[in-house]
Parts: structure tokens; sequence; C-alpha cells
């Protein structure tokens, strides 16, 4: 392509929008909201896909040890489990230790347990962390065929309820970003038809003395990424206020809430944001061309 060419399609696009001011404006504006309600949706996703991962990854196996076992026998089993493959950590639990645990669950109720007198009822355990979620049923049935082990627990019916909510959590997020995407599409090139529609005569003389399909459209395509690349630029600045002050505002009641850091997190956003706009914009105006070309 010549450089005078590139030079006329550039002067192309800002003649266009600068004499669609209001259109432009508008197109802009379009553009910049929805791919801010996009943008909102993607880390709201992303969140609680963050969320997801690290309530799978914290499931663990209760590994519960016969009463009369010996305690190389116990040091035996802790070995063997760190052994096994997929195993993150083992961590021991004595009697004493339980029995303390069990008195801050049972909280204003741990006088229950002074009905005990110096009995500790409770059995010596292993607590076992899966690097995987998905390798938690298998590590536990393993586990409790092992010599000395009474049982290996993990709470079932729980772990496969929170597996189905995740798992529909990332599936429902993941059709909702394909249908915001197509609804800004959708505006988007119906903002650019208008434009279009405003050219038309301008686009049939252009064919009728010869011009290409691609060089009618190369100046429309530019003024469709320039419009998204704007739009892009004001939805990710608003966005990245909007994530700090709900950032801000988790923090101060739920200091340990596992958001997404803001940096390098808000970055990507902002990249995926213009791209996005820019595609949007590309792909809208060519659709938008199409029944005009056909002269």
């Amino acid at each position: 392509m010549r450089f005078d060419t590139i030079e006329y399609f550039v002067q192309e696009v800002f003649r266009s929008l600068k004499r669609n001011n209001w259109m432009t404006f508008a197109s802009i504006g379009t553009v910049a909201v929805s791919l801010f309600v996009l943008g909102v949706f993607l880390i709201l996703v992303l969140n609680v896909n963050r969320m997801a991962s690290m309530l799978e990854s914290q499931v663990q196996i209760s590994v519960y040890l016969q009463e009369d076992i010996k305690q190389v026998d116990r040091v035996g089993i802790g070995q063997d489990i760190e052994k096994m493959q997929g195993i993150e950590s083992v961590k021991y639990v004595s009697r004493d230790e339980a029995k303390k645990r069990l008195a801050e669950r049972l909280g204003d109720q741990k006088y229950l347990l002074d009905a005990l007198g110096d009995k500790n009822p409770l059995p010596e355990s292993y607590e076992v962390t899966v690097k995987s979620p998905d390798m938690v049923e298998t590590a536990a049935a393993a586990i409790s065929k092992m010599d000395g082990v009474e049982e290996a627990k993990y709470g079932q019916d729980v772990v496969q309820h929170l597996f189905d909510i995740t798992r529909l959590m990332r599936i429902f997020g993941l059709a909702l970003m394909v249908l915001l995407a197509g609804a800004t599409l959708f505006i988007i090139s119906n903002t650019i038809r208008l434009t279009v529609f405003a050219r038309r005569r301008e686009i049939a003389i252009m064919k009728y003395v010869g011009a290409t399909d691609w060089f009618i459209r190369w100046p429309f395509m530019l003024e469709g990424i320039v419009m998204g690349f704007i739009g892009g630029i004001i939805a990710a600045v608003a966005l990245r206020s909007f994530y700090a002050a709900m950032a801000a505002k988790i923090y101060d009641t739920l200091a340990f809430f596992p958001l997404m850091p803001q940096y390098p997190f808000m970055n990507y956003i902002t990249v995926a944001l213009l791209l996005a706009g820019m595609v949007i914009g590309a792909i809208g105006s060519t659709i938008s061309l199409k029944r005009f070309l056909e002269v």
C-alpha cells in the first residue's frame, strides 16, 4: 500500500469523524459504555473464578488413625501419604490438638467437653491437601486402604456440590461474556451503519468510477478502529476507578477476601478492552459496509 494512499485513508477517517461529530460522539460513548459493562462482568467472572479455585484448593482429606496405633506406624503412614502422587502437604493432628480445635468450634458451648473430664475420645489424624481437587476422591480411597487407617473423609457431598457450583459459575460467566461481546458488536455495527448510510451515495459513486471494495472499506474500518480505541480508553479509565473503589470497599469489611490484585490485573484488563474495542469496531464497520458495497 502506497504512502499517499495511507495518507488519504487517515485524512478520510478524521474528516468523517469531524463531519459527523455528534454521531462520532454517540458512537464512542456507546462503545465506551458497552466495553465498560463488558469489563465489569469480566473482572467479576475472573474474581469469582479465582475464589472458586481457592475454595477447591482448600479441600482437605481428614485421615483418622486407629486408636491403638503405635508411634512408628503412625509416622510411617504419614511418610507413605507424602510419597503419594499429587499430595501437596500432610499435617499431623494430635488428640490434644483435635480436642482444642473442637472446643474452639463449639464456642460458647465448649462446656460440653467438661463432661469428658480427662478423657479424650478423639483419634489422632492427618490433614492431607492435594494439588488438584480432582484427585481428592482417588487419594482418599487409596489412603483408606492403608494399614492403621480407620477412615479417610473429605466431605464427599460438600465437595461434589462445591465442584458443581464452581463449574456452573465458570460456564455461566463464559456464556455471559460471549453474550455481552455479541451485544456490543451489534450496537457498534448499527451505530457505524448510520455513518455509512449517510455516505451511501458517495460509496455508490466510488464504486461506479472503479474503486475496489477494499479501497472503500479501509477508511470505514479505520474509523471503526479509532472509535473502538477511544471508547476502550474511556472504558478502561472508568473501570480502573470502579475496581479501585470496589476493592477498597470490600477490604474495609472483608480484609482477607481473595480479590485479584489491581496490578498487573487491571493492566491486562486495559489491554483486553483496547483490543476488544478495536476488533469490534473493525468487525462492526465491515458488517455495516457489506450491504452498501453491493452495487
